[in-house]
């Protein structure tokens, strides 16, 4: 294949590797869009957020969530039109080419990796406390990376490889039990609106914006204001792209991808907002900002330190959903770039009794176990960030382009006003990844051209031996 060569769109599910099982219905799209995105961002991540905006976290949350939803919509219609696994990466071979689908691939892969890092980091964090509620002390040095005064989270790689063996085992069965976990993970959340509305003080929402709407950089080199938290913040809405990754393995892809990708960003968003002006108005952002459990913290401040814990047991039992989905969709980004030919074929081999690609989901959890054993949550989601703008940018692009070269296509989905919302969401997605801090600019840019480095590697290679053949 060439630089610029397309891959057909109605080959875009197609190869001559290995297939997936069909096995997945609406329900459990909605159930792996909801376990992907409601996870470390609410349950953790809004006291980075909150650290960052004060009490106008809830306009970040906003900010971020709409330009997802912009996203959301122009995923739906390419994952109708395109039932095959791959996400952003096979929407821009299809309607770009192969070096734009390889950065994209190579930007998801940055993506999946270190959010599953990222929400094992999390994970940890809960555990952690909820260890410490029932008396259980683990030492420092084996629950937190260097840089939070540890040596290694081992916390955070055990529950990676725990998740791994459970994917190893099959799509159908993982799904079930992550159906049941959203549900007691959702729960939670709707136990700790019972009891934080009630505390509601209007007083924690004054002042409403101390730091500012435009991103500025501290003295310490912090990253401050309204649209620098909602940069973060995005980390807490996406997961919803985890969903077109199933695309292969879904029994009815042209009605249920579009099912799964919008109902579960409906969900997330209505319980975002609600959790998030609901923890604001219990307690003041500069208290529970610091805290590694801030849903837990206001609770045991509350007065409801059993709950608290419970909440924190629930999170130790339900954010591993997070990890399953997104170790779930990397894998599968994985399965399609071997079966392209643009990484090695034995990453996806699928085991003929599961119907799963065991190798590449064990080797993607060896890779992310090091991210997730040495770095901090906060350094983690901003990197995942940048990834995953640039692989939401290229979806919005390869709508444009579709809705251009084959607007006769028929398209199970239409996204409504797809000419406002997809500049829209470019936009957007431009603004935020400039709101990042600059040093995680600068290695998501390493990071590309660490790819483009391979991929010139790998293309001299396969022209070298074509032509020697």
């Amino acid at each position: 294949m060439g630089l610029w060569t397309r891959k057909p769109i109605e080959t875009a599910h197609e190869g001559d590797g290995p297939k997936l099982r069909r096995t997945l219905g609406p329900i459990q799209l909605v159930a792996l869009g909801v376990g992907a995105i409601v996870g470390t961002g609410i349950y953790t991540l809004i006291g980075v957020g909150a650290d960052g905006a004060g009490p106008a976290v809830m306009i970040s949350f906003l900010i971020a969530g709409a330009i997802c939803a912009c996203v959301a919509l122009c995923y739906a219609e390419l994952a109708s039109m395109m039932p095959a696994s791959g996400s952003a990466y096979t929407y821009s071979f299809v309607a770009v080419g192969e070096l734009v689908a390889w950065v994209i691939g190579w930007a998801l892969i940055l993506e999946y990796s270190v959010v599953c890092a990222a929400v094992a980091v999390g994970w940890s964090g809960y555990a952690v406390g909820f260890l410490n509620g029932l008396g259980v002390q683990l030492p420092m040095a084996m629950t937190a990376g260097p840089d939070a005064g540890g040596i290694i989270n081992l916390p955070a790689i055990l529950i990676l490889f725990l998740v791994a063996g459970m994917l190893c085992v099959g799509t159908r069965e993982s799904a079930a039990v992550n159906t049941v976990l959203v549900v007691l993970k959702v729960a939670a959340l709707l136990v700790f609106l019972a009891l934080t509305l009630p505390q509601f003080n209007a007083a924690n929402f004054t002042p409403f914006m101390p730091n500012g709407f435009v991103a500025t950089t501290t003295a310490d080199g912090a990253r401050i204001g309204v649209m620098a938290a909602a940069a973060i913040i995005f980390f807490a809405f996406y997961g919803f792209d985890a969903v077109s990754t199933a695309a292969e393995e879904t029994k009815n892809p042209s009605r249920d991808l579009a099912i799964g990708v919008v109902g579960s960003m409906v969900v997330c968003t209505a319980l975002y907002m609600a959790v998030a002006a609901a923890a604001v108005g219990a307690m003041a952002p500069a208290d529970f900002a610091k805290s590694d459990e801030p849903l837990a913290h206001i609770l045991r401040t509350l007065g409801y330190p059993e709950i608290a814990t419970a909440v924190a047991g629930v999170a130790v039992l339900a954010l591993p959903t997070v990890i399953l989905a997104f170790l779930f969709g990397q894998s599968r980004i994985f399965f399609v770039m071997s079966r392209d030919r643009l990484l090695p074929r034995w990453l996806g081999a699928v085991h003929e009794k599961r119907g799963a690609p065991v190798v590449v989901t064990i080797v993607t959890a060896a890779l992310v176990s090091v991210l997730a054993g040495l770095l901090p949550l906060g350094e983690i989601a901003a990197l995942a960030n940048a990834g995953t703008l640039a692989a939401f940018i290229a979806v919005a692009v390869s709508l444009m382009v579709m809705r251009v070269r084959d607007p006769s296509r028929v398209r199970p989905f239409r996204t409504p006003i797809a000419w406002v919302l997809a500049p829209v969401a470019i936009l957007g997605c431009i603004y935020l990844f400039i709101s990042l801090p600059p040093a995680t600019q600068t290695r998501f840019f390493i990071w590309i051209a660490i790819g483009l480095v391979i991929y010139a590697g790998m293309h001299f290679w396969r022209t070298h031996r074509r032509v020697a053949a």
